[in-house]
C-alpha cells in the first residue's frame, strides 16, 4: 500500500508536471488528457477538455506525487487543491477504509469500476481531507 500525494490545477498541469519533472531531475512524465478516455455515449466530453492533464505521475526522492487538472465544471479551490491517494491491492482494505472515511464525510464519487480501475472512489472526509482510493489489481493503466 501507498499513500501518495495528488495535485490539481486549474489548466496549466501540462506546465507545473514538465517544471517539476526539470527540477527534481526525473523522467519526462507519461500524461494522460481526459481527451484520451475511452468514449462514453452517455456523457459527451467538452471540447475545451480533451487537452487538459486527467494524470500524470512523478517519481521525487521516493514518493509518488500524482497531478491532474480538475475538470471544466468542477471547483477549482487554490490552496484546497490536494488530496491522499490510496493505492492497495487489497479491496476489502480499500471499501473499508472509503466507508470509514466517508462516515461524517462527502462521497465525490462513489467506489466503482473505470477504465483505469476495478474499483476507484474519492471523498472528502469529516474534517475537510480529501481522499482518492484506487484499487491495483495488476491490471490498472493508472500508474
Amino acid at each position: 500500500m501507498s499513500v501518495d500525494v495528488y495535485l490539481n490545477f486549474n489548466g496549466n498541469c501540462r506546465e507545473a508536471v514538465q517544471y517539476y519533472a526539470q527540477v527534481f531531475g526525473t523522467e519526462q512524465p507519461k500524461i494522460m488528457t481526459f481527451g484520451d478516455n475511452p468514449p462514453d455515449p452517455n456523457f459527451v466530453l467538452p471540447e475545451e477538455a480533451k487537452p487538459l492533464v486527467m494524470h500524470a505521475r512523478l517519481s521525487i526522492s521516493g514518493s509518488n506525487v500524482m497531478f491532474s487538472d480538475v475538470f471544466p465544471v468542477m471547483p477549482f479551490v487554490e490552496g484546497n487543491n490536494v488530496s491522499l491517494a490510496i493505492v492497495d491491492t487489497n479491496l476489502e482494505n480499500i471499501k473499508s477504509w472509503f466507508n470509514k472515511l466517508s462516515d461524517g464525510g462527502t462521497i465525490g464519487m462513489e467506489l466503482q469500476e473505470t477504465f483505469w480501475s476495478k474499483c476507484y472512489g474519492m471523498l472528502t472526509d469529516k474534517f475537510g481531507i480529501n481522499w482518492q482510493f484506487n484499487y491495483d489489481n495488476g491490471e490498472t493503466v493508472y500508474s
